[in-house]
């Protein structure tokens, strides 16, 4: 996302268009009337994994991703010194396209086996892909090795289950983050930024009076609906209930969030009608005190946005329950490599190989997944991994087949609507709620088992 898993500017605009036909493209990829959970792909993992070291004949994989942006050599990094370990036995070819083109691309591609063999793709994202069978589980390898929850952020490690089996091993967690001038903030006598609401809405008001017209932008679009989540969670509220057939967030909570997000630019904190990126582009240009956007704008800020001085801290808690909107990236093997035997085994090593050796990853801004990563010193100094230490506040979205969408089209265009004023937070909330629930009654017979 960002620098790393969603670019900023027009690629991050382009993800969340790529989201939104995600599962349009998963089903037009399918043959005519037949249910997503219907076989095809196959689920066969193919020989089991026992690692030590690969026997077979020389291999090539492809593996697609979707770091296009300043995660993007880290990754090539990593993968120079897989292919140099493993040289003359496997070879693994890097695809990187944007994520609004890969996810609907994948499954159409591996059908006709000019897919991808292993891939990263986002958590919320294995519910749809396992239940297409595009995916095969990965059990085994996580046995083999003798991974479980405990080698990893608890969360993290859930977010890859779906059916009670495995599908993808965890690479890291990005969360939001609250980003803060620290010249500003002595304007305002403060040394760090609150994190309290009381602490927080007091100090708008100093920066307000010191002179800086709108200290915290209130996005209408990305990232707004990850701010909202947030809050939801800080609140009390949930996403979505267990079965997955119906949206909660239109409740007491959710109004309660949104209403404190309207309520910034009622304040005169924030202008009205914040176009796009504009809120990221006025923190770097030090004309705003704070914004919340996610851990993988570190490597931007560093590079592009030299001349502020800016610091990092988890996001303040508004509500009653210290909480943030979190995801990741996991490795998944897919049902193309399950085809060949000594592929599909050669995948299972390179997944392992990249998840064990992800230090170079927390260089791209990322917060590693496995914890005796995390520990290492290198990666403990650096400004994101403290995020991570507050494990129960980190909140996931749930594994639902196509969950994607219906974030599109009803709950990110509530807030939407909320934020730019064309509807009350509570008409806009329930308005969103309808179009979510008839939108997972329909993901419950598109995607049925």
């Amino acid at each position: 996302m960002s620098t790393n898993s969603v670019p900023t500017g027009a690629t991050r605009r382009t993800f969340l268009a790529g989201t939104a036909v995600t599962a349009a493209g998963l089903l037009t990829a399918c043959s005519g009337g037949t249910k997503i959970g219907s076989g095809e792909g196959g689920t066969d993992a193919g020989p089991t994994f026992s690692g030590g070291e690969y026997k077979g004949p020389k291999v090539t994989l492809q593996y697609w991703n979707g770091f296009t942006g300043g995660d993007g050599p880290h990754m090539k990094s990593m993968l120079r010194a897989f292919n140099k370990h493993y040289a003359g036995r496997i070879e693994v070819k890097n695809i990187t396209r944007q994520w609004a083109d890969l996810y609907p691309a994948m499954p159409t591609a591996i059908t006709a086996g000019k897919g991808p063999d292993v891939a990263v793709i986002h958590n919320d994202q294995i519910a749809t892909f396992a239940a297409r069978r595009t995916l095969v589980p990965l059990d085994d390898v996580v046995s083999a090795l003798g991974l479980t929850e405990s080698d990893f952020l608890p969360t993290v490690w859930q977010a890859g289950v779906y059916d009670d089996k495995r599908y993808g091993v965890p690479l890291d967690v990005h969360c939001l983050a609250d980003y803060w001038n620290a010249k500003h903030l002595k304007k305002a006598g403060l040394e760090k930024a609150p994190e309290d609401r009381v602490g927080f809405e007091e100090t708008l008001r100093e920066l307000k009076s010191a002179g800086i017209t709108h200290p915290f932008w209130m996005p209408s679009k990305w990232p707004a609906h990850l701010m909202f989540m947030t809050l939801l969670w800080q609140f009390g509220g949930e996403l979505y209930d267990q079965e997955g057939t119906k949206a909660l967030w239109g409740s007491d909570a959710g109004e309660e969030a949104l209403t404190w997000m309207v309520a910034q630019i009622r304040k005169g904190y924030s202008p009205d009608q914040v176009a796009q990126d504009a809120q990221y582009n006025a923190f770097k240009n030090n004309k705003v005190s704070f914004t919340w956007d996610g851990i993988w704008q570190i490597n931007d800020l560093k590079t592009t946005a030299k001349d502020v001085s800016w610091e990092m801290s988890s996001v303040p808690v508004i509500g009653d329950t210290p909480a943030v909107w979190t995801a990741g990236h996991n490795f998944v093997l897919t049902s193309q490599a399950a085809k060949d035997k000594n592929k599909i085994q050669a995948a299972k090593f390179f997944i392992d190989y990249m998840s064990e050796r992800s230090t170079e990853w927390a260089r791209a801004g990322m917060i590693p997944a496995r914890n005796s990563v995390r520990a290492e010193p290198e990666v403990a100094r650096l400004p994101q991994t403290p995020l991570a230490k507050d494990v129960d506040s980190l909140r996931f979205l749930p594994t639902l087949p196509g969950l994607g969408d219906v974030q599109i089209a009803a709950l990110e265009l509530a807030v939407q609507k909320a934020v730019l004023g064309q509807k009350s937070p509570a008409a806009a909330l329930a308005e969103g709620v309808r179009t979510a629930d008839k939108m997972l009654a329909e993901n419950k017979q598109k995607y049925a088992k």
